[in-house]
């Protein structure tokens, strides 16, 4: 008998003798289905590229880039190329970053990406929609409600497509990635699209995610506080006082 014979028969019970080929085999699936998982965990684990169409039929133009990483997001834009964005879910809690300024901020309106773009509920993705536009102090406060309307492919990925209207009534079409838990298209009340295209399963480093140490938190309504009660601020408002008596 060998060691693996020996240590398969060391448990309560009638005892067991394998052949050490069926041991073998025995071994082989378990680390089969460790594999597995692990694959399915990596696989919430991918980046991609941000693409938007505008609902006239003009050509597609780049929004930004993508990473995931288990529930976190970070989009990079051209429009606010001096940053990134970091969005949790989970939190939920969504920042702009300016790494040349040090220093991060509540992304709140910013860009309708950190509202959509996010880990959702395969089966009720209006739930999180829902939680991220309050966090960015959207008017459409009510609930969201979502209609699952079929589903598709998206760039060769098979999605479920949902009808979502917010407390506002203003509607998206979503489609998505069931296996990700993610959106992988949006459309617009406009007609827009925005897609993630060319998705790619890899591993994503942890620091991509976090603010950097030591950054400080921009509050702009503090500063505006801050101004306000300055003696700039004072005298600014005399000088309105006098010319609007």
């Amino acid at each position: 008998m060998d060691f693996l014979e020996l240590i398969l028969t060391m448990t309560k019970g009638p005892m067991i003798v394998l052949s050490s080929n069926r041991v073998w085999l025995s071994l082989l699936a378990v680390v089969s289905l460790l594999l597995c998982g692990r694959v399915s965990a990596q696989a919430q684990q991918f980046s991609a590229d941000l693409v938007t169409t505008r609902g006239d039929g003009a050509a597609a133009v780049s929004a930004g880039k993508l990473r995931v990483s288990n529930g976190s997001v970070r989009i990079e834009t051209p429009e606010l190329a001096d940053g990134f964005f970091l969005v949790d879910g989970a939190k939920p809690a969504a920042y702009f970053v300016r790494p040349a300024a040090g220093i991060f901020m509540d992304a709140r309106q910013s860009s309708q990406l950190t509202r959509l773009f996010v880990q959702v509920d395969p089966d009720d993705p209006c739930r999180q929609w829902q939680a991220l536009a309050r966090l960015a102090g959207a008017a459409d406060q009510g609930d969201w409600r979502c209609e699952r309307t079929g589903e598709g492919a998206v760039g060769g990925h098979h999605t479920t497509a949902y009808r979502a209207v917010s407390g506002a009534g203003r509607e998206i079409v979503g489609w998505i990635d069931r296996a990700r838990k993610f959106p992988l298209r949006i459309k617009t009340e406009d007609g827009a699209t925005i897609a993630a295209e060319n998705v790619r399963d890899e591993p994503q480093p942890a620091q991509l995610f976090e603010v950097p140490q030591g950054f400080r938190k921009f509050d702009p309504e503090t500063l505006i506080q801050r101004i306000r009660q300055s003696d700039v601020w004072v005298a600014g408002q005399k000088d309105v006082d006098r010319t609007h008596p």
